[in-house]
């Protein structure tokens, strides 16, 4: 290749704030004080804390730089698979600091507070038209925290019919944050192998569903990328057993539009608002979790819940068997009104977005699968599934192709998940990447397992071209620095 992404340019160096600190400068002008000075043996005067002395350009070139040295999806290619980091329309940022949302406040009263609780409102009947169930709730802030709403309204179910139940049934490839969740409410994660396919078998289900069963949590598509085709099957399984089927929501960018999940045998779902619905996320948040039942459990859902009464909208807390308030107020709602903005703008075409993910996601799998293992070579979904097999014999590793992948600029993929496959390599282009972009990915990664052949060293000391090499994991977490 003559030409990468990534270039040893200028970066520029940036040290702590307080390395910056020269005595007397000073970023503002403060207003002339219109009280009396504290006297310097009050017990109200101090040192104060440890501000640093800087000017405004200090202050400005620090953060500018700083800001240089981040990655992110409005930068380049961010491929990670699972996390869906498709582009954010910037109208969506746009609605969100509307005076009326940005303005607001949860404590208003209802009265004043109708167009927030009507916006509410509609993207829960926009959403359960997306998915096919019944009833949402928009009160959980995270995918994990709509993980932990099903599973206390698993729970809740069960003691609502007399008799709790222990165990939930945890496919190999679910996400690794659905035993948690399963585990927060008292239940035991009873694993489930996939078959030689990558999905589920209805015998291994039917083998492992008791009576002391809650149900199952599937990731469909699964974490390989897999569409779980045989999940009509296992959900009639688990129901003939009087459990649940809960579906792990964080895949649905490949889905949306063509999938119902009601008539799949779909009971409780979650969605990631900050994935599929587009709006901002990583670095801890903020986020949106939805959670997604059938009208049958629409008793358990969290309240608050908004409702329409009279052309009014207001909240009905009157809910004997809610599992509760799982979050102050109501949800990340910045994060809501931008979800709201992007269901909107694309109406119908939420469908040929899933399409178009689903075709970039298979366009990879396909232009790559000669060069690098492909442990299920089928149609996939949102996301392809490689492993290092084939860069073994050479000594080169997932990681060193991923760091390498950071010379030439791009963000490496989400690596050695699934546990399924060892050395995994998990790419998700999303719909919103542009088959230029895609096109130079597959040559990069061609020409990285080009490097593993023939002159692997190079991989072993990557990345070489950004600020910082690469760092000592090792060390690290051997000895782990907790302090801050």
């Amino acid at each position: 290749m003559t030409t990468t992404l990534g270039s040893t340019g200028l970066i520029l160096n940036e040290p702590f704030l307080w390395e910056r600190d020269k005595k007397g400068r000073c970023g503002i002008s403060l207003p002339r004080r219109d009280v009396p000075s504290v006297a310097p043996d009050s017990e109200l005067a101090g040192d104060g804390p440890d501000f640093p002395d800087l000017s405004e350009l200090d202050v400005i070139r620090h953060f500018t730089r700083l800001s240089q040295w981040n990655f992110g999806v409005d930068t380049g290619f961010y491929p990670l698979g699972s996390c869906t980091m498709k582009y954010n329309p910037k109208t969506n940022e746009r609605q969100a600091a509307l005076p009326g949302f940005g303005g607001s406040h949860p404590l208003l009263p209802v009265e004043l507070s109708q167009g927030a609780l009507k916006m509410i409102y509609d993207l829960e009947r926009h959403l359960a038209e997306v998915t096919g169930l019944d009833c949402i709730s928009l009160q959980p802030a995270a995918g994990a925290h709509g993980e932990l709403a099903g599973m206390l309204i698993f729970h809740a179910y069960h003691k609502d019919k007399g008799k709790q139940r222990s165990k939930i049934l945890i496919p190999d490839t679910a996400h690794g944050t659905n035993p948690a969740s399963a585990a927060l409410c008292g239940f035991k994660s009873i694993p489930v192998k996939s078959n030689d396919q990558g999905v589920l078998s209805p015998e291994s289900v039917e083998a492992l569903m008791d009576e002391d069963t809650a149900g199952i949590m599937v990731t469909n598509p699964n974490t390989l990328g897999l569409f779980e085709g045989n999940i009509k099957k296992v959900a009639e399984i688990v129901h003939a057993k009087g459990g649940l089927v809960y579906c792990d929501g964080a895949n649905m960018n490949a889905i949306m539009g063509i999938v119902n999940l009601k008539k799949i045998g779909v009971d409780v779902m979650h969605l990631n608002l900050h994935k599929t619905f587009s709006t901002p996320h990583g670095g801890g948040g903020p986020g949106s979790g939805p959670v997604c039942v059938t009208k049958e459990l629409e008793q358990f859902l969290p309240v608050p819940r908004v409702v329409k009464k009279d052309e009014e909208y207001v909240f009905e807390d009157d809910c004997p068997k809610s599992i509760g308030k799982l979050h102050t107020f109501y949800g990340n709602f910045s994060v809501l009104i931008k979800a709201y903005s992007y269901v909107l703008s694309m109406g119908a075409d939420l469908k040929k977005a899933s399409q178009y993910a689903v075709l970039n996601a298979n366009y990879i799998k396909e232009k790559l699968k000669s060069v690098f293992h492909l442990p299920y070579d089928q149609p996939c979904m949102h996301e392809c599934v490689f492993s290092d097999k084939n860069q073994a014999e050479y000594k080169v590793t997932t990681l060193d192709m991923a760091k390498r992948l950071m010379d030439y600029g791009f963000h490496p993929p989400t690596i050695y998940f699934p546990l399924v496959v060892h050395g995994a390599i998990m790419i998700e282009p999303t719909e919103t990447e542009s088959k230029e972009t895609i096109d130079q990915f597959i040559e990069i990664m061609k020409e990285i397992a080009i490097e593993a052949r023939e002159n692997p060293e190079i991989l072993h000391a990557a990345p070489v071209k950004p600020k910082c090499g690469r760092m000592d994991e090792t060390g690290a977490a051997r000895n782990p620095c907790l302090t801050g």
